[in-house]
C-alpha cells in the first residue's frame, strides 16, 4: 500500500511517499480503506521524535482517518464490509488501508461526506473527554478555551455552545476570533494585545479552562479560574514544566488535570472505546442535524503530507488540515 515515510531527525525531518506492507484486521479489528486522514500537532512532534507511537501502535503517522471498511475480523458483527466510518488511532492514518480496534470505528453522522468525516474523531474525542469526562462543563459554565481557531477549538466551541455555556477564546489575529465569534465564542481575546488572565477575571473566572499551552500559561491560568474552576491542559506547545502556585489552588478549591488521548488504553472506563461510546452518543445527533460541523481549513494529497505540516505549522489554519487519498 501507499503511505508516508519520515526521513531524516529532529526538526530537519521531512515526510517522503513511499509503500509499506498491507495490514489486516485482527480479532477484533476493522481494516479501513482510507479515504481521507487527519494531520494533528501530535503528527508534527512525532516527525520530529519528540512524540513516538505507545507500545504495539503503528510507527506510520496519523492519529484519525475517514473511509470504508474492508475487512471484518474475527468477532466484530456491528460493522459490514463497504460501510462508510471514521476512526480513531493510535497510528497509521497516513496509509491507503489501516487496521483498528472495533470499537474505536464510528458511522460517519448524518449526511456528512466521507471526507470531512476524517475532521471529526481526534478532535470530537479529545473535546468530549476533556470537557465532560473530566471537567463536567455545565450549562452557563464560563469555558475559555486557548487556542480557539485551533481544529480542537473550534469543535470545542460548538460543542459548548450545544450545551448551553459560555465561552471565551483566545486567538492571534481578528480573524481568527471572527471566526471562533461566527461558531458561537462571545469573549474575544487576542493575546497579542490582551491579558485573558484580566478579561475573564472580568468576568467572574473561567469554570473550566481547556490548554493547549501548558508550562507557559499554568499560572496564569490558575490565576483565571473562577472558585472550584477546572483547568485541562491537553497540550505543552508552551513547555512542560513549570512552577505550580498551590496556594492559590486552595484558596480557589481548584483543580488541574493533565491528559493524553492517544496514550490511553482501548478498554476500560476512561478508554478509548469509552470515550468513543460517550462521543457517540453525546456529539454525533449534533453532527447529523448540523449543529456541530467539521470545520476543515485545507486539504492535500497524501503525496503532499510534508506541505499539509508546513502549512499546520505555520500558524495559519483555522480548524482542521486533511490529507486525501
Amino acid at each position: 500500500m501507499r503511505t508516508i515515510a519520515v526521513r531524516g531527525d529532529g526538526s530537519d525531518a521531512v515526510l517522503e511517499p513511499t509503500t509499506a506492507p498491507k495490514p489486516s484486521a485482527g480479532p477484533g479489528e476493522v481494516l479501513i480503506a482510507v479515504v481521507a486522514a487527519g494531520v494533528n500537532r501530535a503528527d508534527l512532534m512525532q516527525r520530529q521524535g519528540l512524540y513516538p507511537p505507545p507500545p504495539g501502535a503503528s510507527e506510520i503517522l496519523g492519529l484519525e482517518v475517514s473511509g470504508t471498511v474492508a475487512e471484518l475480523g474475527e468477532g466484530v458483527t456491528d460493522l459490514a464490509v463497504g460501510d462508510e466510518v471514521c476512526a480513531l488511532l493510535a497510528g497509521g492514518g497516513y496509509a491507503e488501508f489501516v487496521a483498528v480496534p472495533a470499537g474505536q470505528v464510528l458511522p460517519v453522522p448524518g449526511s456528512l461526506d466521507l471526507v470531512s468525516a476524517a475532521a471529526l474523531p481526534e478532535v470530537a474525542a479529545t473535546v468530549w473527554s476533556n470537557l465532560s469526562m473530566t471537567a463536567g462543563l455545565a450549562a452557563d459554565d464560563l469555558l475559555l478555551i486557548q487556542g480557539g481557531a485551533s481544529g480542537i477549538g473550534t469543535h470545542a466551541i460548538q460543542f459548548a455552545r450545544a450545551l448551553g455555556a459560555r465561552i471565551a477564546v483566545t486567538a492571534g489575529s481578528q480573524r481568527k476570533l471572527d471566526f471562533c465569534a461566527d461558531l458561537g465564542a462571545t469573549t474575544l481575546i487576542n493575546y497579542h494585545d490582551d491579558d485573558f488572565v484580566e478579561v475573564v477575571s472580568e468576568l467572574g473566572g473561567a469554570n473550566v479552562i481547556l490548554d493547549i499551552m501548558g508550562a507557559k500559561y499554568l499560572q496564569k491560568n490558575v490565576s483565571a479560574l473562577a472558585d472550584s474552576g477546572r483547568l485541562v491542559i491537553i497540550g505543552l506547545q508552551g513547555g512542560a514544566t513549570a512552577e505550580l502556585n498551590l496556594g492559590a489552588m486552595l484558596t480557589k478549591r481548584a483543580t488541574v488535570a493533565a491528559t493524553n488521548l492517544r496514550g490511553r488504553p482501548v478498554d476500560g472506563p476512561t478508554g478509548k472505546i469509552a470515550v468513543m461510546n460517550g462521543v457517540r452518543e453525546a456529539t454525533w445527533p449534533k453532527v447529523a442535524d448540523g449543529s456541530i460541523r467539521p470545520i476543515i481549513d485545507r486539504t492535500f494529497s497524501l503525496a503532499d503530507a510534508d506541505a499539509a505540516h508546513r502549512h499546520l505549522d505555520g500558524g495559519d489554519a483555522i480548524g482542521k488540515v486533511l490529507l486525501t487519498i
